[in-house]
């Protein structure tokens, strides 16, 4: 369901580093509706602030701070950088950003007994259909319709989302806007690798003569290989063959980084539900099953963790750790597919270094397909708030040809510039600011690229939206400029070693992957008996599967998990998986309709 960035872009300015193996998979998505509304303003902080409203309508004199209580975000505070100072010098606005990644879960219950989340929130979808029957949220219906860029998505995107939450909303109005929407199609797949399949430093790989991949054994095997030849990076920094963190556990009710390896074998966890995984074919099975995907992962962690495989950090480090490791390429084994972006340039695929996908013989990867409604959170406008107008008209110029090139890809002239058939190139600067964190002028700001981005860490119509003036999408990966500039080492001795154009074709061409409709729409609340439940399950389910993890043999691996099985039927596990049950078969039954109608 939240298959394609709910976590991620955890760091948004990937779109502008992952230059890895972009080609010929825009034919993908030929058949998507591109964007033909006007052109924005051009780029630069100087342009009006107001362009989304009639001139004068909204005075930008005061200078306000506003609470935004985002559950995407990895960073709690006031948002500075050059993303705060372009915020401030046009809109006259302070984002002052409330993480529960952060500060935790409770921060959400804690703000709701108090009546008021925020000025602007961007919460799960299970929350708002719990914020708009308590009043916790403004009705945008009415001043939507005023607005110069989100109105262009009322019909085919915000009114078909919020339709979907008819129990709390039966008048169909618009109280919350989805993130990363794409303005492809609702059965398009446009990414040239799928979201989560197993990516390893090609040059390491080949080094260790580039064995072919029959199982998850395997891939253990040729870590282990890998890992000893290569010890530490030439700076002397060590290499640790898989590294994992905690910190994204949060709500979904196990450990996050199984839920994502699951489905290179076709299992996949919808999001709001935390006992079961669902595949393409509509098969429900939960966790706890001792013929689970989750227990397999599970054991094949367990097993790279008693090969020495597994970063002695990951019990204790956060994914700010995590992705410093990254950027240094001391990591062996990614599987989100904007990993790569951390460390991948063109001037590194020019000489074959860059992290690609390696695909394994016996994996069938479940993806969903462009977000096209949403993504599993939503924007939303605090009902207390006295600076209604002026978010609107932030948010507005969020989905802005300016606000979605600033958000997407940084500053023309210093990321990116035009070329001579109007389109945009990447800059040298470009290519790396986000991996070095290059310092950026004072006249935008300061401080380090990736530093002073934007914290909101999510937006509402995503990269994959065509540009207005390119006819391309946001995404620089994707821009014909980026695409002939891939064409390196890395990318051609990949594609001469797999016969494909890219991950995603050899993916399809070998029929590895089953690519389902993304359903993004209300799947209920839960009773407070059975959140209290969920709640208690969760968090026995996260622990004691890190503890699986580390177990010291296999007999202790099997005691916490046949122990894990009987204590949470104790805590209310049927209910639980009841209510989760009924979430699946509703995703199960629209994912039928929409290739139906496909």
């Amino acid at each position: 369901m939240s298959d394609s960035r709910k976590w991620a872009k955890k760091s948004l300015a990937v779109s502008l580093a992952g230059l890895f193996l972009a080609s010929a998979a825009l034919t993908a998505c030929s058949d998507g509706s591109k964007n033909n509304a006007a052109s924005g303003e051009p780029s630069g902080s100087g342009a009006s602030a107001g362009a989304s409203q009639s001139a004068g309508a909204i005075d930008h004199s005061k200078p306000i701070t506003i609470t935004v209580f985002d559950n995407a975000a990895n960073y709690q505070g006031e948002q500075t950088g050059w993303y705060g100072k372009l915020v401030k010098d046009k809109f006259n606005i302070t984002l002052n950003i409330l993480a529960p990644q952060v500060a935790g879960d409770q921060l959400y219950k804690t703000r709701t007994a108090a009546g008021d989340l925020g000025d602007l929130v961007i919460v799960d979808n299970s929350q708002l259909e719990e914020l708009i029957p308590a009043g916790l949220v403004m009705d945008m219906t009415d001043k939507i319709k005023n607005t110069k860029y989100l109105s262009q998505y009322v019909d085919k995107h915000f009114k078909p989302f919020n339709a979907g939450f008819d129990k709390v909303n039966p008048e169909g109005k618009i109280y919350g806007l989805p993130t990363f929407e794409a303005d492809t199609s609702p059965t398009t797949f446009s990414e040239e690798i799928p979201y989560s399949s197993p990516i390893m430093p090609w040059d390491y790989y080949k080094g260790v003569g580039a064995p072919k991949l029959n199982n998850l054994d395997d891939l253990l095997n040729v870590l282990k290989q890998m890992q000893e030849k290569y010890p530490k990076t030439p700076d002397g920094k060590p290499i640790v063959p898989i590294t994992l963190w905690k910190d994204w556990d949060g709500g979904t009710g196990a450990m996050e980084n199984v839920r994502w390896v699951s489905n290179w074998y076709g299992y996949e966890k919808p999001d709001s539900t935390t006992t079961i995984q669902l595949n393409a074919k509509g098969e429900i099975v939960p966790i706890i099953d001792d013929n689970s995907m989750y227990k397999k992962i599970l054991q094949f962690y367990f097993k790279a963790n008693q090969m020495g495989l597994v970063d002695p950090d990951s019990p204790t480090q956060d994914w700010n750790k995590v992705a410093e490791k990254l950027t240094n390429k001391q990591v062996l084994l990614l599987w989100y597919s904007w990993q790569r972006g951390f460390y991948n340039s063109i001037e590194r695929g020019k000489n074959g270094d860059g992290n690609v996908a390696v695909p394994i013989a016996d994996t069938h990867l479940i993806q969903n397909s462009d977000a096209y409604y949403g993504n599993g959170r939503a924007f939303a406008i605090g009902a207390k708030t006295k600076y209604a107008d002026r978010i609107m008209e932030f948010m507005d110029w969020l989905v802005s040809p300016e606000g979605l090139r600033y958000y997407v890809n940084g500053f023309e002239g210093f990321n990116y510039e035009k070329t001579a058939d109007g389109k945009f190139q990447l800059t040298e600067v470009g290519q790396t600011a986000f991996q070095k964190n290059t310092p950026v002028p004072d006249e935008y700001g300061g401080g380090g690229y990736q530093d002073g981005q934007s914290k909101l860490n999510t937006m509402i119509m995503s990269d994959f939206t065509y540009d207005p003036d390119t006819k391309e999408f946001y995404n620089s990966n994707y821009w014909s400029a980026t695409i002939d500039a891939n064409k390196t080492v890395l990318t051609t001795d990949w594609q001469k070693t797999y016969n494909a154009e890219n991950a995603t074709d050899y993916y399809l061409k070998n029929k590895m992957i089953d690519i389902v409709p993304n359903i993004n729409t209300s799947l209920g609340t839960d009773s407070s008996d059975v959140k209290n439940k969920r709640s208690q399950i969760s968090d026995y389910v996260k622990n004691t599967s890190w503890k699986m993890v580390f177990a010291k043999n296999q007999a202790e691996f099997d005691q916490l998990w046949t122990k894990m099985q009987k204590d949470v039927e104790g805590l209310g596990w049927k209910d639980v998986l009841a209510a989760d049950t009924v979430k699946a078969q509703k995703i199960v039954k629209m994912r039928a309709e929409a290739t139906a109608s496909k």
